[in-house]
């Protein structure tokens, strides 16, 4: 199966779930999202790494990170793997330079820990096609909007959806909206309706 290369485009706090972050994966050669939904602690994990911050003492992923390097593993690559009733797994592939083992892991842990190997994240295309948000040319041009707009934008996105009662012609249009509006922690949600229904 053809793996895609991703890249990590955007972290965010949920504005419906407190304490859960959007995770947003992009396909390097193309125009498709994957959001994932995380918890707190491994945001702020990808987060320091990203940011290049030095913690007082080791955090759990420098801790994997000082473990495999005393006993000569190095991490190749990070693949999202699967996706299971909206539940994305991911794998760690590590090698010994003889021998690659791959470990299963949530995707936001092997993300905080491939990021500091500088591995490469991959997906499978069945995964994007499944969970892939498809970027317009039309949403990236598009000019921001005025911050009162911005307001309004999120306090629609702030209330419970309950995306049941909608017909699939009405999830279609909410979830371009949506896109439009770069708000894809909601684009998720409707993608994953979407899916229940076919």
């Amino acid at each position: 199966m053809k793996k895609i290369k991703l890249e990590i485009l955007g972290l965010s706090s949920s504005q419906s779930q407190t304490g859960s972050f959007a995770l947003v994966l992009g396909e390097t050669e193309g125009n498709r999202r994957l959001p994932i939904i995380i918890g707190m602690f491994e945001a702020q994990a990808i987060a320091i790494e990203i940011e290049k911050i030095i913690p007082n003492r080791p955090m759990t992923h420098d801790l994997f990170k000082s473990f495999a390097s005393n006993f000569h593993f190095t991490v190749e690559e990070i693949i999202i793997s699967d996706l299971k009733e909206g539940v994305f797994f991911g794998k760690i592939v590590c090698s010994d330079g003889l021998k690659k083992t791959e470990i299963d892991a949530r995707p936001s842990d092997a993300i905080a820990i491939g990021l500091r190997f500088d591995s490469p994240i991959y997906t499978y295309e069945n995964i994007l096609a499944e969970a892939g948000i498809v970027l317009t040319d039309e949403a990236e041009e598009e000019k921001p909007e005025p911050k009162v707009e911005k307001a309004k934008v999120k306090k629609e996105t702030t209330k419970k959806d309950d995306f049941k009662n909608y017909t699939v012609d009405r999830l279609n249009e909410l979830l371009k909206e949506a896109i439009d509006k770069e708000d894809y922690e909601r684009a998720a949600k409707i993608r994953d309706e979407l899916g229940k229904r076919n």
